[in-house]
């Protein structure tokens, strides 16, 4: 295996603009602290390594979506009990955090820093790449054993400038770290961030929020956010009603305008979504392939640092 491998170009692949659809009886009264809709996109479907994977967006949309720079849902995707595992093999990230967030099914997650591990339903993974790391991610040996669904996120938190060169680090949470909200209407699990008075544990190196909210039969959610910072909502499945009777379908996503606090969402049948946004960081982003950096020669070091071993070796990663 050659480290230039894993260097092909940019992860940058824009998605597909939705076409509107209107709601004939709204579920939902807008007041004027209701965020305006910029864009409904809908994810593209492409292949990273073996898995399959939807694609809501990849390094564009940066002025709506940052401190996020990419999301991606893999799944849900049926593993046979002893079937070769889904992989995607050991590559290098720099100066972004990618998150994996697991609806069904286990993981198996092994990178240069040392880690090992299996991550299943319902935990969450941040590995801060910092100056530079590698890892290797496929389907977990308990999918292998009993086989079953695999299903859930990989969505990227760009690092602020001043954190783009620390040391990286691999961390995961588990059901205790996360904050929870029950109603008739609706549950929220917040993975990052914070609402309604609960709050994740997990820290993070910038303002940011991901919630992932099911709405219940004619379920019914306001979220209040800041309105200086950035927000959308992503749907893993149902139809949501939005403000000004726009839908939003399965596998879409909605960008919103900054400038008003409130997420208006209601579904008649149903529906699960996450919800994201956070603080733009308004600094220049410079993307090429797995690194995400602020300029070019940043991005030229990066790649000299992966090709000569300073952030590991993917041989043994991949073992």
């Amino acid at each position: 295996m050659q480290r230039r491998d894993f260097i092909k170009g940019s992860a940058i692949v824009g998605a597909s603009i939705a076409s509107a659809k209107l709601v004939s009886e709204s579920g939902i009264v807008s007041a004027r602290t209701s965020r305006k809709i910029h864009r409904i996109i809908q994810a593209d479907r492409t292949k990273v390594g073996t898995l399959p994977i939807l694609r809501a967006f990849a390094g564009d949309h940066t002025d709506y979506v940052s401190p996020y720079v990419l999301l991606d849902e893999f799944g849900p995707v049926a593993v046979e009990q002893g079937a070769d595992p889904l992989r995607v093999d050991a590559h290098p990230h720099a100066g972004v955090t990618p998150t994996t967030y697991f609806l069904k099914g286990s993981g198996h997650h092994k990178d240069s820093l040392d880690y090992d591990f299996e991550i299943g339903e319902g935990d969450f993974m941040m590995f801060n790449s910092g100056k530079g790391a590698i890892h290797m991610e496929e389907s977990g040996q308990k999918l292998h054993d009993e086989g079953g669904l695999y299903h859930g996120f990989q969505i990227w938190l760009n690092m602020p400038a001043e954190h783009k060169l620390i040391d990286p680090t691999t961390t995961v949470n588990r059901t205790e770290d996360f904050g929870k909200i029950e109603s008739d209407h609706f549950s929220i699990k917040i993975l990052l961030g914070e609402l309604m008075g609960q709050k994740s544990a997990v820290p993070t190196l910038t303002e940011a929020f991901y919630y992932h909210v099911i709405l219940k039969e004619n379920g019914k959610v306001t979220i209040p956010t800041n309105p200086k910072h950035n927000a959308m909502v992503y749907s893993i499945s149902g139809d949501t009603e939005l403000i000004d009777q726009h839908t939003l379908a399965k596998n879409q996503i909605v960008l919103y305008q900054r400038g008003d606090s409130d997420l208006e969402l209601y579904s008649k049948s149903g529906a699960e979504l996450l919800v994201l946004g956070g603080m733009p960081l308004d600094e220049r982003v410079y993307s090429y392939g797995p690194f995400v950096m602020n300029n070019e020669q940043q991005i030229r070091q990066c790649i000299n640092d992966y090709n000569t071993g300073k952030m590991g070796n993917p041989e043994l990663v991949n073992m």
